[in-house]
């Protein structure tokens, strides 16, 4: 019940800053306990669900671990006399620790002078420890494992790489026919060329090979693309001069976008976005949830000293840890930007330290649980789901498509693919991409899927209650899209079946009449074709 009154304080909020003219957000991420596979699986199983807060537990955003949202014993058979001919795959990479040396190098500085001022509570004693064995797992992930050439922060995590193992497993699976019948067709590796996506790579085509033995030498070695993969960040060594091309036309929306996110844009709409999100942080409930987390932790007289400004914190520290057997050490050196400049800072570096955790559980044992209570994570999510709605997803209607335009290559690859199989090419029999977040978000809103494609009327402020985007849906660890794609033994049409974190879903509604049949799940290929691309 509290759960539900938190979410209705949030609500009354975001309306109260539309009617001012103003509104905004956070940032977040997430964690993995126990009990949060069935609780995440039970929270996404439909990404279109616009159910109350209250029956989502966890509270991770996008950095929930993954898992796939239907049995896959309940998939739709394919129509009779159609055969697997192709499949791909876009995927994020799987779980990690922390980017960098700074949620954590932040807090630590915080809990130190705390224990200095002797404002520590009994619960807020043990923090120290607890942030301090997170930050050495993470100077220190990846040493000893197969695969990880830099070990340190940003790598996957055991649970992001048995993500990744595993979904190739269920690749493999089902579509076991088409492998069978693969030959000496190919089977690519594309990514973004980022360490986590690259990592990502190596590990899905490993289980791939081992589950495919007779097909482990089709395997490619990865093909880097970034106006695919990593289009969000292209730069000025990515400029294409070619204006007839796709991927000039990913440069300059990519480019469009970068303006946006700076809040550069001419238009001043990303200006908006950064005043909303402001106005969020700022607000009575925002700071109410966070004095609550840090009084549990802290006196008081200490809170105080945050929120008034006369105490601030950031990651510039100097720090070391070695490996077990002696034979790593990893230095390094805050760079300062990540500060906590009041109680709303604080609080949510201390629930980024809690999302984090549970994809960690291999690497070091912590419960950030306990710092972090339902109520508040629940909070701090919802920032987490404002920033991405505006900043990576379909965003506000009236800004039209600078968040996703950028995405056009990889749907159109998407296409043509599959064009290939249309015209008897078929070199090819799966090509299997690897990304990230930054980038699967757009992709989801740019193919219109349900729960990760609506937008929002810009005089309106997103909330759980308008609209049915959710991070922990639309782009957890791992999150993937794939198609199947099969062919008429009789005619040699093509159908088309799409899923969404292994789970069947539809093409966006305009396209409902290229729908193989009423309630299927399959699309007529041309006619999809013809909807998406106009030819």
């Amino acid at each position: 019940m509290r759960v539900q009154l938190v979410f209705g304080v949030l609500s009354v909020l975001t309306v109260g800053l539309t009617a001012c003219g103003g509104d905004g957000e956070s940032a977040a991420s997430q964690e993995a306990t126990a009990s949060q596979a069935s609780s995440s699986q039970q929270s996404s199983s439909s990404v279109s669900s616009s159910s109350s807060a209250s029956s989502r537990a966890g509270y991770y955003a996008t950095k929930t671990n993954y898992q796939p949202q239907q049995d896959s014993a309940s998939y739709e058979a394919a129509p009779a006399g159609y055969v697997p001919v192709y499949t791909e795959l876009v995927a994020r990479h799987g779980t990690r620790g922390l980017s960098s040396m700074k949620y954590d190098d932040a807090v630590l500085n915080m809990w130190t002078q705390a224990k200095a001022d002797g404002a520590l509570t009994t619960l807020g004693a043990s923090l120290g420890a607890d942030v301090e064995a997170i930050m050495k797992a993470n100077f220190l992930m990846g040493y000893g494992v197969s695969g990880i050439s830099t070990p340190g922060y940003g790598n996957l995590t055991q649970v992001g790489i048995t993500e990744h193992k595993q979904l190739a497993v269920r690749l493999a699976s089902r579509q076991a026919a088409l492998f069978a019948s693969a030959g000496t067709r190919q089977i690519q590796i594309m990514n973004s060329g980022q360490d986590r996506a690259v990592d990502s790579s190596q590990f899905f085509a490993n289980s791939l090979a081992a589950t495919l033995q007779a097909l482990a030498s089709n395997i490619s070695s990865p093909v880097i693309d970034r106006y695919q993969l990593y289009f969000h960040k292209l730069k000025a060594s990515d400029a294409v001069t070619d204006t007839s091309s796709t991927n000039y036309a990913v440069y300059q929306a990519s480019l469009a976008y970068q303006s946006f996110a700076a809040a550069t844009d001419s238009n001043g709409y990303g200006t908006e976005v950064a005043a909303k999100i402001a106005a969020v942080r700022a607000s009575t409930p925002l700071k109410t949830a966070a004095r609550t987390v840090l009084e549990r932790l802290f006196t008081k007289e200490f809170v105080d000293k945050i929120d008034a400004g006369t105490y601030t914190f950031s990651n510039n520290s100097k720090r070391s840890y070695t490996s077990a057997d002696g034979a790593f050490t990893n230095t390094l050196t805050g760079d300062g930007k990540t500060k906590i400049a009041g109680i709303v800072d604080a609080a949510e570096l201390i629930y980024e330290l809690y999302i984090i955790a549970p994809g960690m559980r291999n690497e070091v044992s912590v419960d950030f649980s306990q710092y972090m209570p339902l109520e508040q994570a629940q909070v701090f999510a919802y920032l987490q789901d404002i920033d991405d709605f505006y900043n990576k997803g379909p965003s506000a209607t009236e800004y039209g498509d600078i968040t996703y335009k950028m995405a056009l290559g990889l749907e159109k690859d998407f296409f043509s693919e599959v064009d290939n199989i249309a015209s008897g090419t078929t070199t090819r029999v799966a090509r299997l991409r690897f990304t990230h977040a930054e980038d699967m978000i757009p992709f989801a809103a740019i193919m219109g899927i349900d729960g990760a494609a609506t937008q929002l009327a810009r005089a309106q402020t997103f909330t759980y209650d308008n609209n049915p985007w959710r991070g922990e849906a639309v782009s957890p660890m791992a999150t993937n899209v794939q198609w199947d794609v099969y062919k008429s033994s009789s005619d040699g049409s093509l159908i088309v079946k799409m899923y969404f974190n292994e789970k069947e879903v539809d093409f966006k509604p305009a396209c409902a009449s290229a729908r193989y049949a009423t309630g299927s799940h399959f699309y007529n290929y041309t006619k999809l074709r013809a909807c998406y691309l106009g030819a």
